[in-house]
């Protein structure tokens, strides 16, 4: 268990996305890879845990499986315990020295997972709103979890499910 703190949004967290962005192409050069910045830290104006999160979308798991040891080599270790509740993920931490934590979900491209990191967050982006009541509720979760990171995540699920369900209701009926 460790502490949840919860920052105000900060205009470094899209350009520390931007350099990781950089190095997970080089790691991935000749790959028809995507790299998305995803997670609260990519919505302005929203607050966040100071951790950045990225979905790298390839064209199987076994691309992303094959650079393992090139993530290993850039400062990324694997952690595939992870993969017994997720195992259409690949999952990837870093720690830049004076830099962010860094969260990578390696999927594949245009997969469940991926689509559904990019609706919320597009979903966050473009609704006020809704970007307001999320910021609420981290903030209430943080306040209730604040000593366990894995309880406040888990407590954020059902809305985050909520959001998705309704977005995908709308696009079936559009």
């Amino acid at each position: 268990m460790s502490t949840v703190h919860i920052a105000a949004y900060s205009p470094q967290w899209p350009q520390a996305f931007a350099q990781l962005r950089g190095t997970l192409l080089r790691a991935f050069a000749g790959e028809a890879v995507a790299v998305e910045h995803i997670g609260s830290t990519a919505v302005p104006g929203l607050s966040a845990k100071p951790v950045i999160d990225v979905v790298l979308g390839a064209p199987s798991l076994a691309v992303i499986e094959a650079r393992i040891a090139s993530l290993t080599a850039q400062g990324f270790e694997y952690v595939p315990k992870h993969e017994r509740v997720l195992p259409e993920r690949r999952y990837f931490v870093a720690q830049p020295p004076g830099g962010l934590h860094v969260h990578l979900h390696g999927v594949v491209q245009d997969g469940p997972l991926w689509r559904a990191h990019l609706v919320f967050r597009d979903a966050l982006r473009a609704d006020a709103d809704l970007r307001e009541r999320y910021q609420a509720l981290k903030l209430q979760l943080a306040a209730e979890h604040a000593d366990d990171k894995a309880a406040y995540t888990e407590a954020k699920g059902p809305f985050i499910r909520g959001v998705l369900e309704t977005l995908d209701t709308a696009e079936g009926h559009a």
